[in-house]
């Protein structure tokens, strides 16, 4: 029964709906209904936005994006700006670029962002009613994307801009950093470092051709500042938008082809991969389906009806009790679940301050992460190492310092005017990243964050400056510091002499350092100058800097040596430490200066760095052992019992060679402790330059020549007694001290042992001329003769200047010749002329 009325019912509704779709009427009223409701919208032009052809030029692309943005035009109330010159080339490289990251654009807007929530939040300390009342009140950020218009905005609660500081800084007036970015987009640089030069705010013309920036400051009204791009910017009174209460949202309307970031899982990602350690929450505009139970419909609940029917029916041995039970079911109202989408804020950064959580609950892909995040470092490259520490006492902090993992290209070039990479909070509020005073110049590579408890929120960043706490603080961050880099050396696997037997439990270890391996060698390319300017800096940690020099010796190979793994090898009875500086290893390892060294047994190492030689006008010695140059004086290699007499033979030989050379600024003449096998060389005073450093000043673009002299070391020619060529000139000159030619071996020995000790030749012309002199004496050759003339070429050239001159005369007379024949017809045919003339006059 129950089964037959719904059936009845339904054919009823059918053909009621069938009646009235049909009707005259109806289709009237509801043209009508169109007409009213649609009346005031505004018109859509046809084609607007379609694709003429499937197959469009990148051509028509442009086109179609440059009538897109001139479509859009100011609003009538406001007031037109012409952006600065520079400030259009940067966005013109912005907008032409090819970048592939556009990703970036994001993490500058948050970042921008989170600095305006920073300034409100320390201005609230001194003043609470700075932060307003109500949603003012939350320091946060917001974002939200609207698909059917393809706009992105991005709100915050920061301190806001005036009038004046809209037109300023998003417009007229050209930070620094504009310029300095341009020059760095010129040597070919990445348009990812655009945040490093405080621009990133034109990185949004990446993904958009239309910006708007609403901002309300506490001291000045609501203002809309909007650009298209195009070299012009305008500003005006917002009044047809929501008030803000306080703060900035800028709003991105995107281009056709940035249509990816109107996707929720996009953003989120961005966010998670950029800012998630921002410390103000970030909140996204998301979306979500629920399942909601709802009435069903009579059609829907009929259907439902009928269906238990059917199944009462062929249940025939059912109980009473079920029976009542259907009863009361169908006495309920009938529901149905169904999807729904419900919107809400969605917090995307809820990680809690890395800084203010123990190191033992930080992994290492937090700690990568974050290191990302606060350098600005997109590359991927983990960090060579970190440490985080806190500190409690007098002055309580907490930081997190990080190697990176690359210097900066620029680290040693501006070395003297570079800022510290180093972010100060107090109590978690931030206050200046351009504090020298937390750390020294020398590990101004150093990335990373200090906050403390200690320090004063309510007073100016000068008095901050000053204050006594920071003292404290940045002994101790040194301290870490060079704990942390040490760490790197202890855990490298390459760095210790020891040789590992291949047992399953010792390999088992060196796979687990496998990761370390290497790790302080290339620390050391990329920072180990900073290690010796620190050295050079910082006398109170020199001796702690040094345990962390590294160089190659003569015995190290091709891996770095330390000053410990030296001393560990220095012979028994050995009081310095020998080394050489030079310009590269493979030409120390040349030199005259090492032979009895090495023949010794001795290592010595190499300084091949130009900064090498003043680092070694500072560290004058190292765990009790003094620092040695080989190339100066005061060279002890044990004592000899020949000295003496060697001395007294070469007496006479030692005073004439010194007088012969008092042109040449010699000093004295010596037997040498250090040859072996070269007849002789140059050294110099022990507190003079050596010839390395007098090569680097000369070099010196600003260098005032008439002052070198007096810092140049006094030049000694230091002679081996037992050397062929010695003993030979020493024979010549006993018998005649007069004798030119030895006068001239003489000569010609200290020029090539000056030129072999590193030294720059006076005059190079003068040691040819001798080496040639020597030339002649060893072929017997007359010191008188002369190069021979050309004769045959002397005839040849006047008989060739004969030939031309006949050639040229002959040509003369032919030109001649010609010029008499034709002024010859020339008068013939003007006596002509004149016969006809005179007898057509008759």
């Amino acid at each position: 029964m129950r089964r037959s009325c719904a059936v009845a019912a339904l054919l009823v509704l059918l053909a009621f709906i069938l009646v009235h779709h049909d009707s005259p009427l109806t289709r009237v009223i509801a043209e009508d209904q169109t007409v009213e409701g649609n009346g005031d919208l505004p018109k859509v032009e046809e084609g607007f936005g379609s694709i003429p052809d499937a197959l469009a030029t990148d051509a028509q692309v442009v086109e179609r994006e440059k009538e897109s943005i001139s479509s859009k035009s100011f609003r009538s109330t406001a007031e037109k700006f012409e952006f600065q010159a520079e400030v259009s080339r940067l966005m013109d490289i912005i907008i032409h670029s090819l970048y592939s990251n556009r990703d970036i654009f994001l993490r500058e807007l948050i970042s921008n962002a989170s600095d305006a929530l920073d300034k409100i939040r320390f201005l609230s300390l001194t003043d609470k009613e700075v932060l307003g009342e109500g949603d003012d009140t939350k320091l946060e950020m917001q974002i939200k994307l609207d698909k059917a218009k393809k706009t992105l905005v991005i709100r915050d609660r920061g301190i806001g801009m005036t009038r004046e500081d809209l037109i300023k800084n998003l417009g007229t007036i050209a930070k620094s950093g504009t310029s300095a970015f341009l020059e760095q987009m010129q040597k070919g640089g990445d348009l990812n470092l655009i945040g490093q030069f405080g621009v990133g705010f034109y990185s949004v013309y990446l993904v958009s051709d239309y910006v708007e920036v609403i901002s309300k400051h506490n001291d000045d009204k609501q203002y809309i500042w909007e650009s298209k791009a195009d070299g012009a910017f305008a500003v005006s009174e917002d009044t047809e938008n929501d008030p803000l209460g306080r703060g900035t949202e800028i709003r991105l309307h995107l281009k056709e082809e940035a249509s990816e970031y109107l996707q929720e899982e996009k953003l989120k990602e961005l966010v998670k991969k950029y800012s998630e350690f921002i410390n103000f929450p970030i909140y996204l505009w998301t979306s979500k389906d629920v399942d909601v139970e709802v009435e069903a419909s009579e059609e829907e609940a009929s259907d439902k009806s009928v269906s238990e029917e059917e199944e009462t029916d062929e249940d025939t041995e059912s109980s009473s009790e079920e029976e009542e039970t259907d009863e009361d079911t169908e006495s309920k109202p009938k529901t149905k679940k169904v999807k729904e989408t419900t919107w809400d804020w969605e917090l995307l950064n809820d990680v809690k301050a890395l800084w203010l959580r123990s190191p033992k609950e930080v992994s290492d892909d937090e700690y990568a992460s974050f290191f990302h995040s606060i350098a600005k470092d997109l590359t991927g490259d983990k960090p060579l190492a970190w440490t985080h520490f806190s500190a409690e006492g007098d002055v309580e902090f907490k930081a997190i310092l990080f190697i990176p993992p690359k210097a900066p290209h620029d680290l040693y070039e501006n070395y003297y005017n570079s800022k510290s990479s180093l972010k100060l909070y107090v109590r978690r509020v931030f206050i200046s990243d351009e504090f020298d005073e937390l750390l020294p110049k020398y590990l101004n590579f150093l990335k990373g964050l200090v906050d403390s408890d200690t320090l004063p929120l309510n007073v100016s960043r000068e008095m901050l400056q000053q204050h006594g706490s920071l003292k404290t603080i940045k002994k101790k961050l040194i301290r870490k510091a060079l704990d942390m880099i040490r760490r790197i050396a202890e855990e490298d696997p390459d760095e210790s002499d020891e040789k590992q037997s291949e047992s399953d439990e010792q390999q088992d270890e060196l796979e687990g350092q496998d990761e370390n391996k290497g790790k302080y060698a290339q620390f050391w390319k990329e920072f180990g100058k900073s290690i010796k300017l620190g050295i050079i800096e910082d006398a109170t940690n020199r001796n702690r800097l040094a345990k962390l020099l590294r160089f190659h010796s003569t015995k190290s190979g091709e891996k770095f040596s330390s000053l410990d793994q030296y001393i560990a090898r220095m012979k028994p009875k050995q009081q310095d430490i020998y080394y050489i500086t030079g310009t590269n290893r493979e030409q120390l390892e040349k030199s005259p200066f090492l032979e009895k060294l090495t023949k010794k047994g001795y290592e010595v190492i190499f300084f091949i760095d130009p900064v090498d030689e003043y680092l070694m006008q500072y560290l004058m010695d190292y765990e009790d052992k003094k620092f040695q140059n080989v190339s100066k004086e005061g060279l002890k290699l044990g004592k000899d019992p020949k000295s003496k007499e060697l001395k007294e033979s070469f007496k006479d030989l030692t005073k004439w060679w010194k007088d012969l050379l008092a042109s040449d600024n010699v000093d004295s003449v010596k037997i040498s402790n250090r040859l072996s096998n070269t007849p002789g060389v140059v050294v110099t005073s022990k507190f003079g330059w050596s010839a390395n450093m007098e090569r680097i000043m000369q070099s010196q673009t600003l260098t005032d020549a008439s002052k070198q002299n007096y810092m140049r070391g006094k030049r000694v020619l230091e002679i081996n007694p037992k050397h062929p060529i010695i003993k030979e000139l020493k024979e010549r000159v006993f018998q005649n001290p007069e004798d030119e030619n030895a006068k001239q071996i003489a000569k010609l020995i200290y020029e090539t042992a000056l030129m072999e000790s590193g030294f720059l030749l006076d005059d190079p012309k003068k040691f040819a001329s001798h080496i040639y002199s020597a030339i002649k004496t060893t072929l017997n050759v007359n010191p008188d003769a002369t190069v021979e003339e050309d004769e045959d070429a002397d005839e040849e050239t006047e008989s060739d200047l004969n030939k031309e001159g006949e050639d040229a005369e002959k040509v003369e007379s032919e030109d001649i010749n010609e010029e008499a024949a034709e002024d010859e017809v020339k008068i013939e045919q003007t006596v002509e002329e004149e016969e006809e003339h005179l007898n057509d006059e008759l």
